[in-house]
């Protein structure tokens, strides 16, 4: 049957499709070959197969060794195609990468570190992650990143740690960004350019031990008060960078350490009216009232009286 060809640009995964042993020996000729003849050529064939499912080949310009593969501050303006198989370690660091093709890590399941930091990635597809299960470890720092979405790392529940430093223009972590991600030990946001954060998005992370946010133009409103409260609550299990972290607004707190805010400095944001206050504006308000229609009144009569004065005059003047 033939088959329909791929798609102009899109990234052909062959890897993932390994040799049936049965078509592979349905191709060879067999001129009336003994049993033991057979089996040893067989042999080879399987042990053909699996040396290259191990994927030995390595990429142009990257190293490869015991697993690891090294493509590092090589220029590279795209992801290398063709890893071995059985990679544990990617790190594509100090390269000008600008944006990963979705469905990349598909053939790469035994993945457990990847190293994207300083490229120029804005933003990564969708399902990225979906089949890097063991994925422990992701560096993200040092990149042109504006967001970070809901389905960011869906799947990828095993991460441990996740470093999302350094990038300027982050101004929106989702609620749900993190969900999912029990395993998570490590978060680094700092230096970045958030000034909110949702407590939402860090409430689903029991096994949370450092979080860094320093670096970061907090507005430290009424809006910042559940996460501080929640962090300070976490200080004896969460180590943060609490020195680092300050806020740009509003003006009466700027350049105030965030750590340093307490429930007085919220006080404004818990104000109440009583009982008493309402009727006392009300009162307010209808004295207000009542003034001014007087004051209309009297400038009515005032202005009438004027005119009244102007015309007697101008009549006695002839």
């Amino acid at each position: 049957m033939d088959t329909a060809p791929a798609p102009m640009g899109s990234l052909q995964h062959c890897c993932c499709q390994l040799p049936k042993m049965g078509d592979t020996w349905s191709q060879l000729p067999w001129p009336g070959s003994s049993r033991p003849t057979v089996l040893l050529v067989s042999l080879f064939l399987a042990a053909g197969v699996m040396h290259s499912d191990a994927g030995t080949s390595c990429p142009v310009l990257c190293t490869c060794h015991n697993q690891v593969v090294d493509c590092s501050s090589q220029r590279l303006f795209s992801v290398p195609p063709d890893l071995p198989r059985d990679t544990h370690n990617l790190s594509l660091a100090h390269n000008r990468i600008a944006a990963v093709p979705p469905g990349y890590l598909t053939c790469y399941m035994e993945l457990r570190v990847l190293d994207l930091r300083n490229n120029s990635l804005m933003e990564l597809p969708r399902g990225l992650f979906l089949h890097a299960k063991r994925l422990a470890h992701l560096d993200l720092s040092y990149n042109n990143l504006s967001h970070v979405p809901a389905d960011m790392f869906q799947e990828a529940h095993g991460l441990v740690h996740i470093d999302l430093s350094h990038n300027p223009w982050l101004r929106r972590v989702h609620p749900q960004a993190f969900q999912g991600l029990v395993q998570l030990r490590d978060l680094d946001l700092s230096y970045g350019g958030l000034a909110f954060l949702s407590l939402e998005a860090l409430e689903g992370l029991p096994g949370l031990v450092t979080l860094q946010i320093g670096g970061n133009p907090w507005v430290c409103g009424c809006t910042m008060e559940p996460l501080l409260k929640w962090l300070r609550n976490r200080i004896q299990r969460c180590t943060a960078d609490s020195q680092l972290a300050e806020c740009r607004g509003p003006p009466e707190v700027e350049g105030a350490p965030l750590f340093s805010l307490t429930e007085e400095s919220f006080k404004a944001c818990h104000l109440t009216l009583t009982l008493d206050d309402y009727l006392f504006i009300a009162f307010v308000g209808f004295v207000v009232s009542i003034a001014s229609v007087a004051t209309n009144f009297l400038l009515g009569i005032t202005a009438n009286c004027c005119h009244r004065w102007s015309k007697a005059s101008e009549e006695e003047e002839i």
